[in-house]
């Protein structure tokens, strides 16, 4: 079973409010992205146990705890699965907002799902999701959705961008989650952002942000370059994903995305949604 796990973009982005739980409210748009990962199941040898292999950008961390273990080790607890050898290629990179892992573990779900025939429901994968990552169960149905909560509670947004033209720059800058939200302080968005997603995607520069990319940077300047040579090669929308610290552009339908030039250790997908 071979399935590519793609990452995600966060169409604005506001931490709200402080939960008694210790995590932050927020309010997003995910959005699919096809920059993609891939990840495979396979049958154990007779006697091996299961095993987990990587290859492609670099995995920090022991297999034991990678999330796409997890995921199996959760379906196990509740179903007899035999031993099994899953292997993951990173194209995605680490750290960058982009989801990357969270993708990784829920597909690893829905392969394990598919391989073995346990007929779990979209909503049932979506709960087991939601024990890994709080934004792993956007994964499992993988379409656009306003995220709440802690990320892991959907609503469904009707926004169609298949066909954009994107451009998607990871500044080789590692943003840990904890650093980026110790930065930011909840507040009452400034604007409606479902509202301001369904007016004319030129008028989001003004009215849809990401709390984070005001938090960041001035810590990291290199994310406000990244933004305003976007916008200078025709960007109708450019911003910080997730918590960074890959930034995106999006640029009118009827054209392609733009070939820039980058410094080496940039990574840049380009593509259309």
């Amino acid at each position: 079973m071979l399935v590519f796990p793609n990452a995600k973009l966060n169409l604005g982005l506001y931490i709200t409010s402080l939960r008694p739980d210790g995590f932050r409210n927020l309010e997003s748009v995910f959005v699919p992205l096809p920059w993609c990962d891939a990840f495979e199941v396979l049958p154990a040898p007779a006697g091996a146990e299961t095993s987990l292999s990587f290859s492609g950008l670099p995995i920090p961390g022991e297999p034991e705890t990678n999330l796409c273990r997890r995921a199996y080790e959760l379906l196990a607890a509740d179903f007899k699965l035999p031993p099994v050898q899953l292997h993951l290629h990173k194209d995605v990179p680490i750290g960058a907002g982009l989801g990357g892992g969270s993708s990784d573990a829920a597909f690893a779900l829905k392969a394990i799902n598919s391989q073995f025939k346990l007929e779990l429901t979209p909503e049932k994968l979506e709960s087991y999701a939601r024990r890994l990552g709080s934004d792993c169960a956007f994964f499992i149905r993988n379409e656009p959705v306003f995220a709440r909560s802690r990320g892991d509670m959907f609503d469904d947004f009707a926004l169609d961008l298949r066909g954009t033209p994107a451009l998607v720059v990871y500044p080789n800058l590692h943003i840990s989650t904890a650093e980026a939200y110790a930065r930011v302080v909840p507040r009452t968005p400034h604007h409606e952002l479902r509202q301001s997603l369904q007016a004319p995607m030129f008028t989001w520069r003004e009215t849809v942000s990401n709390d984070f990319e005001e938090a960041l940077t001035p810590v990291y300047p290199v994310l406000a370059e990244v933004k305003a040579q976007l916008y200078a090669a025709g960007a109708t929308y450019a911003s910080l994903s997730g918590s960074g610290s890959a930034v995106y552009g999006l640029f009118p339908k009827l054209a392609e995305a733009p070939q820039l030039d980058w410094p080496a250790g940039y990574t840049v997908w380009s593509g259309k949604l």
